[in-house]
């Protein structure tokens, strides 16, 4: 059996230490919210996720791009041994993000007042802006740092501080709050609170731990590096813009048209269905990067099997719980919020469809970013962001949430789709390999029958979620089995998890032997 490759080892190792660290820190962010739903009203909840997509909006465009292009060049000039620019791109990357942060953050406290009576029609709004506007420039600081140690193929700080201790103190202090009966307005100082706190943490292990130094000055001496990586990236602070305003134009039109109530509901179902996204978004970080080294050094063929293999290992840990939002609905939601966000039901199966399309394409935008394809993926952005914007201003009226879901379903699917073909035009390969269609298909098909052969037997409770959670995944790993869909990566990874974790997987591997 061959070994895994460089590439796909470090996209394994990187994508397990981000899985490892990062599932557990997304549970209790999400934990956090349904905590918040719970202590408030609807409309407080309401209130709540719109300023935070309007705060996660404004970060996106305070970066510049700059995440994705600092972590893109680092480690580009690395495998060309340009250490100067290295350090260079990091010192750029700092300077512009911390002034920008400052700009933006003041902008939102001065506007408050403005957007919430005037655009979104709901007072109490303002008063959620001015606080979190505080925390806009250490949240796209957070950002930079960790994108520079992608950079040098590091997830750990990604998974640790953005993730788990932000999340973790998050919860904590929201724990407090509860306990402490305080008012629901203080949600919003506990947000900035645990973004000073994560930022100051993560400042510390980066002077210590960071593989080549930073340094925020020589301005005037990164001139040449600055201007590379500004038009680099500022591109992709137009793609991410409409990226953010793709995934937030829902709950802002909700906000628009209806009220703090209805954005409630539609922001239980949507961070539900985002969890079966969140695993491609890790793994892209990790691989754009490795992708990027492979493009720069011609690697084509690698570069292709990695794509087809990270595809196939993200929809084998997101399918089943795909399977659990789509049969069962209306329990995920009771369990997590209560009785009263049942009623999102169905936008929550949409929205599951729309996001589990993203994984079974693969990474296709990280690809593109590192064929450079730039302009390719604004251009696209660009369309794709005026289509969903249209469509939730022509279904939400009419459909509210559903309506939502909708075009945030379609939009992702074709958006997908498009860049997918793109990869194709590029580098001769496409994700939906034979290896991942027959198991796909058989587990879909048992777990249907099962669905409707109990229909109507069995009131679905919360520790029945979790049997049926644990059942699907077993459903998914016989039906690889029995369709001999393993790929020689796959039983290189199983013998690589077996060496790194020291446990003796004999008896795994001798059922294998007889289907493989």
């Amino acid at each position: 059996m061959e070994p895994l490759t460089d590439s796909l080892r470090k996209i394994a190792r990187g994508t397990g230490v981000a899985l490892a660290g990062t599932v557990l820190a997304l549970l209790l962010g999400f934990f956090a919210r349904i905590i918040i739903a719970r202590y408030g009203s609807a409309a407080d909840y309401g209130i709540y996720s719109l300023s935070l997509v309007i705060v996660v909006f404004l970060v996106t465009l305070v970066s510049l791009g700059l995440p994705d292009g600092a972590a893109r060049y680092v480690a580009y000039f690395r495998a060309r041994g340009e250490t100067d620019k290295v350090r260079g791109v990091t010192s750029v990357s700092i300077q512009l993000s911390a002034v920008a942060g400052v700009i933006v953050g003041m902008a939102l406290f001065f506007s408050a007042d403005y957007l919430a009576t005037a655009i979104f029609h709901t007072p109490e709004l303002a008063g959620a802006l001015k606080i979190v506007a505080a925390g806009i420039p250490f949240s796209a600081l957070i950002n930079i740092m960790v994108s520079v140690f992608r950079g040098f193929d590091r997830m750990e700080p990604q998974a640790y501080f953005q993730y788990g201790v932000f999340n973790g103190l998050f919860l904590l202090l929201i724990g407090a709050l509860v306990i402490l009966r305080l008012p629901f307005v203080d949600v919003f100082y506990v947000y900035v609170a645990a973004l000073i706190m994560t930022f100051v943490a993560l400042l510390i292990y980066t002077s210590k731990k960071v593989p080549q130094p930073i340094s925020v000055t020589g301005w005037r001496s990164n001139a040449v590096v600055r201007k590379e990586l500004l038009v680099f990236s500022l591109p992709l602070l137009a793609t991410g813009v409409l990226a953010a305003l793709t995934l937030s134009a829902d709950t802002f039109l909700l906000g628009y048209f209806k009220t703090p109530d209805v954005v409630g509901l539609y922001n239980a179902a949507r961070p539900v269905a985002q969890f079966i996204s969140d695993p491609l978004a890790l793994m892209m970080l990790i691989y754009a990067p490795v992708a990027t080294g492979l493009y720069a050094r011609n690697s084509m063929g690698e570069l292709r099997r990695s794509y087809i293999i990270s595809t196939k290992w993200i929809v084998s840990l997101t399918l089943p719980f795909f399977l659990v939002l789509l049969l069962f609905p209306e329990a995920v939601l009771n369990l997590l919020f209560g009785p009263s966000y049942v009623v999102a039901a169905p936008a929550l199966r949409i929205l599951a469809i729309g996001f589990i399309v993203g994984n079974l394409l693969g990474p296709r935008n990280a690809t593109l970013i590192a064929f450079g394809q730039i302009r390719f993926i604004f251009w696209v952005s660009l369309a794709l962001t005026a289509a969903y914007v249209i469509l939730n201003m022509v279904l939400i009226p009419p459909l509210g949430i559903t309506g939502a879901a909708i075009a945030l379903a379609s939009s992702l699917t074709l958006g997908g789709i498009i860049t997918a073909v793109k990869v194709y035009t590029l580098c001769r390969t496409q994700p939906l390999s034979l290896n991942l269609i027959k198991p796909i298909a058989v587990s879909v098909v048992l777990a249907l029958v099962f669905k409707f052969a109990t229909h109507g037997l069995i009131t679905v409770t919360w520790w029945m979620l979790i049997l049926f959670f644990v059942l699907y995944y077993a459903i998914y790993g016989i039906a690889v089995v029995l369709t001999r869909s393993f790929d020689r990566e796959d039983i290189a990874l199983l013998l690589e998890i077996e060496k790194m974790s020291g446990v003796n997987a004999a008896a795994v591997k001798k059922v294998l032997k007889k289907f493989v």
